[in-house]
Formats: C-alpha cells, sequence, structure tokens
C-alpha cells in the first residue's frame, strides 16, 4: 500500500510540474503563482516520504499489507534529501567565513565587507543575517547616488531575508532537479526575487537612478551560490533585464497585501499524513 502512495503522489508531482506555463499578472501575482508550483510538488514528496517513515515497515493500511521495500525508498529519499541539505549548508557556511576575512568598512552606517577587485559587484551573502560584500570597483566608479540605490537594492534583500528562504528553495531545487521544469521555475522566482528588491527600493531612492545603476553592474559575475547570495549585480539574459528596466521605469505596482490564505494552499502538503491514522 505504501508503495501506492508513493507512485500516485510521484505521479501527481510530475504532472503539476508539466502543466507548467508562464505566470501572468504583476511581480506579486507572478511569485504567488511561480512559488505554488515550484513548492507543493517537492512537500507533497517529502511529506509522504515522512508518512512512510511513520507508518514504519510492517502492519497493514486499508486492509493491504505493507512492506520493506517501500519503507526503504522512503528512507533512501529523506536521506539523500537530509545528505543535498547538510552539502549546501557547508557550502554557505564557507562562503561566509571566507567574506569573513575581507576587511570591514562603513557605508554610511552600514556595516560591510570589502572585497578588494575592480569588477562592480555587491551582494548579500550568508543565511539569516547576511553580510553586505561591496568590491573597490563599486565604491570607486560609483557616482555616491548611484552607489545608494546599489545599497537600498542589497538592504531589500536583507529586508526580506531572501539569503535564507532561498537558501531552502535551493535546497528543493538540487534534491527535485529530476521534475519537469524546476530550473525554469528557479530562474522565474530568482528574476522575481530581483523584481521584488526593486520595488521595494523605488520607495527610497529614485527609480531612474535604480535603472541606470542596474546597467553599470550586472554584468559582474556571482561569488557563491545564488541559493544563499543575493545580489544585484548578477549576470541575467537580455531579456530579463529589459524586464527589471521596464519594471524600475514603469508605474509603481502595489503590493498584495499579505493574507493569510494565500498560504492556505500549503495545507495541501499535509495531506498524505491523513494516512497514518489509517495504518494497523
Amino acid at each position: 500500500m505504501h508503495l501506492i502512495m508513493i507512485v500516485a503522489v510521484l505521479s501527481l508531482a510530475w504532472l503539476l510540474r508539466c502543466r507548467y506555463s508562464k505566470a501572468t499578472g504583476n511581480w506579486a501575482q507572478r511569485w504567488q503563482q511561480t512559488l505554488f508550483l515550484f513548492l507543493l510538488p517537492p512537500l507533497l514528496v517529502l511529506m509522504t516520504a515522512i508518512a512512510v517513515l511513520l507508518m514504519g515497515p510492517q502492519g497493514q493500511m486499508i486492509g493491504l499489507h505493507t512492506d520493506g521495500f517501500s519503507y526503504g525508498l522512503a528512507v533512501g529519499g529523506v536521506g539523500l534529501a537530509i545528505a543535498f541539505g547538510l552539502k549546501l549548508a557547508n557550502q554557505g557556511w564557507q562562503s561566509l567565513q571566507k567574506i569573513r576575512t575581507y576587511p570591514s568598512i562603513d557605508l554610511d552606517g552600514q556595516s560591510a565587507r570589502l572585497l578588494d577587485r575592480s569588477t562592480l559587484f555587491s551582494a548579500q551573502i550568508g543565511f539569516w543575517h547576511p553580510e553586505l560584500v561591496v568590491s573597490r570597483g563599486l565604491l570607486e566608479m560609483l557616482k555616491p547616488e548611484h552607489l545608494q540605490a546599489v545599497l537600498t537594492h542589497e538592504q531589500a534583500h536583507y529586508y526580506y531575508r531572501d539569503t535564507f528562504w532561498f537558501f531552502w528553495l535551493g535546497w528543493l531545487r538540487q534534491i527535485t532537479a529530476w521534475l519537469p521544469n524546476t530550473e525554469t521555475l528557479w530562474q522565474e522566482l530568482l528574476l522575481l526575487r530581483e523584481l521584488r528588491a526593486d520595488h521595494w527600493a523605488r520607495q527610497y531612492v529614485d527609480s531612474l537612478l535604480l535603472a541606470e545603476s542596474l546597467l553599470m553592474v550586472v554584468s559582474a559575475p556571482m561569488m557563491a551560490s545564488e541559493s544563499f547570495c543575493a545580489a544585484f549585480s548578477r549576470t541575467v539574459p537580455q531579456n530579463r533585464l529589459q524586464e527589471r528596466i521596464e519594471a524600475l521605469l514603469g508605474e509603481g505596482e502595489t503590493s498584495m497585501p499579505s493574507r493569510s490564505w494565500t498560504w492556505s494552499w500549503l495545507l495541501l502538503c499535509l495531506l498524505p499524513l491523513i494516512a497514518v491514522p489509517l495504518h494497523r
């Protein structure tokens, strides 16, 4: 019976991802739609594996016998997920330890780490309390108003705790690379993350300054995985750069109010746990 559950949920997850189409609406609506398709399939699979682990390898469920094979699959799947998570966390920790060897500087009251490179680079790197990293080239080549625009954008990433949440999203990306459209949805989330930060920053700095700053620094290479690094200067395809510029220069969008029901779909991920009391 456990094997039937696993196959059914895997099929559902595959079907959900196969039905992917690019989200529409403003960035907030696109964020909700994209996050739904990115999160729901892997969380359903994970919760099914956990439900099987809770039920154990022996017993019956609605009159059908369970077996050790399906239990072994669940153990293996959860074990691999934990291993991927530990590996990603270790990579993030090593990156954080490395940048903490860089000299600390003060930027208008903000603490930052100075990277001794001539390229234009700025990023938040870390987890819940990331470190702001800026390059020597950024400080030397940007005018004060453009530098302030870049720093405000990076403050938006800190405000939304993007490095922390994208660590977990990046983990789900790694363990579900076998699902259709995982990479497409990931790239869409990265774009929407930047659009959200741009939208927040334009409340405090001029949109034109933000757009000009983006054009100046967008070609800088990444220093760390985007699972725990949020950079204003990340390289993007031309069409996505154009979308960010158009969003900055267009009319401001009103953010969708935060409502608890917008996340109610996460309750669907708990459905596999309903099977646990049925196991004897």
